[in-house]
């Protein structure tokens, strides 16, 4: 266990961040970190506020059986189908992790003490489906605290808007151009609006954006690798930061408007952005780059634990990072542009990527999944 003086010693950048108005939340979850304390630890010590799921997350901790052998056995003697038994254990972990930070979620009247759980990655492209899945997770999960993550595909922008006009909150993910972010912005405010005559309590209804972070160097850099010039090289590391910060601008835009103000009053929440995908995953760069340049007010930021670990032992938050930098992101994304580098074409291949990453993740956790109940049945014949 963390002694009072460690702790206090890894919560000051921390506190930091979040004094700059910066939710943290854990992007992992698995049956271990619940039943071993740790998740509850990182509440009273790191200032996690929150935690996200996907289904690369509940691939790693199901498939590697640990924790869930019981439950394992309990559903192959039922007979139960391989979705079924997945759906039974990723509910029941997001379940626990809800009553852990049901206090988080009392505090601060439910801005943060989220958990969220994703659609089936495999509806993704299928609205009525998306809608359906969305009203059964919340139905299966029953906790106030929890957040739908819903894909920012083409399709799922009008599963938004009737998913948030019935009440339920909503994690919107896998975003990663400007555009599609507006849309998102668009079908939650439509969603709101539908919400709001069928008279529904907007102040119940929260949402955040998750806007993708490090992919978008990750696959830019690849590019200007290639052109090889000074200039291109210069430009590595700065599309992933430009591009979420003119996000932020979007959001400071949309939260601004008419359209906006007619809503406020009736107890609306902003949807805030959440910056995903904020482990670093090139070598030379500062591990907590996502973290340090993208502090602004009215945001959360969901970390791998060892993004976290990171930030707590050496992050430089150094204040506002994001609202005075627009000037430059644009220049940098234009200069991107400029070396024959299409925007549009990396944000598309990214949010596909994104959807057949989450998708085979999804078919392995099912495959791990079919072994182990089919084990567990020859065992209890």
């Amino acid at each position: 266990m963390i002694t009072v003086t460690e702790a206090t010693a890894t919560a000051v950048t921390l506190k930091r961040l979040s004094d700059e108005g910066v939710s943290i939340w854990l992007d992992d979850l698995s049956r271990k970190r619940i039943a071993s304390g740790n998740l509850a630890e990182l509440i009273a010590t790191k200032h996690v506020v929150g935690v996200t799921t996907n289904p690369s997350i509940f691939q790693a901790a199901i498939g590697s059986g640990e924790g869930y052998e019981e439950q394992l056995a309990d559903l192959a003697a039922r007979g139960v189908t391989v979705d079924e038994a997945v759906r039974m254990m990723t509910t029941a972990d997001v379940r626990a992790a809800a009553d852990i930070l049901r206090p988080v979620y009392d505090a601060t009247g439910g801005r943060d003490g989220r958990v969220s759980i994703e659609v089936d990655p495999r509806l993704a492209h299928e609205t009525a489906a998306t809608i359906a899945e969305a009203k059964q997770l919340a139905w299966l999960v029953d906790r106030p605290n929890v957040m739908i993550k819903i894909p920012a595909t083409k399709a799922g922008l009008p599963a938004i808007t009737e998913v948030i006009g019935l009440g339920i909150s909503v994690n919107v993910t896998l975003i990663f151009s400007l555009e599609r972010y507006r849309e998102v912005m668009d079908a939650y405010l439509a969603g709101l609006e539908k919400a709001k005559a069928a008279g529904i309590d907007l102040a119940t209804i929260h949402s955040v954006a998750s806007f993708f972070v490090s992919r978008v160097d990750s696959e830019i850099d690849k590019r200007l690798a290639k052109v090889g010039t000074d200039e291109a090289l210069a430009l590595k590391g700065k599309a992933a930061l430009a591009n979420a910060r003119l996000a932020y601008e979007a959001y400071e835009e949309v939260f601004a408007s008419a359209r906006w103000a007619a809503l406020a009053p009736a107890g609306a929440n902003k949807q805030r952005p959440l910056w995903a995908s904020t482990g670093v995953k090139d070598p030379a760069y500062k591990d907590t780059l996502y973290v340090d340049e993208l502090v602004a007010p009215g945001t959360v930021n969901t970390m791998p634990e060892a993004t976290l670990n990171a930030t707590a032992d050496h992050g430089d938050i150094h204040g506002d990072a994001v609202t005075g930098g627009y000037d430059q992101a644009r220049a940098d994304l234009a200069a991107v542009e400029g070396l024959g580098i299409s925007y549009d074409e990396v944000v598309g291949r990214l949010e596909d990527e994104g959807v057949s990453k989450f998708e085979a993740a999804w078919g392995d956790l099912l495959d791990a999944v079919a072994t182990s109940l089919s084990s567990k049945g020859v065992e209890g014949e």
